[in-house]
């Protein structure tokens, strides 16, 4: 019995995969601002999880002695 052939290039990542779709499909402007708007979303979570944790700590100060 003969063991499988090893593969001798790496299987691409799915993001990898995903951005040359991406490329064949849009053109520049349209790709940048997909980025641009995911960054944005991005940053807002980020934003909305410090103000979370702002309150938080708020809350706990003010139920203190």
């Amino acid at each position: 019995m003969q063991a499988a052939p090893v593969r001798a290039t790496a299987i691409p990542s799915f993001a990898v995969a995903l951005r040359a779709v991406e490329t064949l499909l849009l053109q520049g402007g349209q790709r940048t601002a997909r980025r641009n708007a995911w960054t944005s979303v991005l940053e807002d979570r980020r934003r909305a999880k410090d103000r979370v944790e702002a309150q938080q700590i708020l809350d706990r100060a003010a139920t203190r002695p």
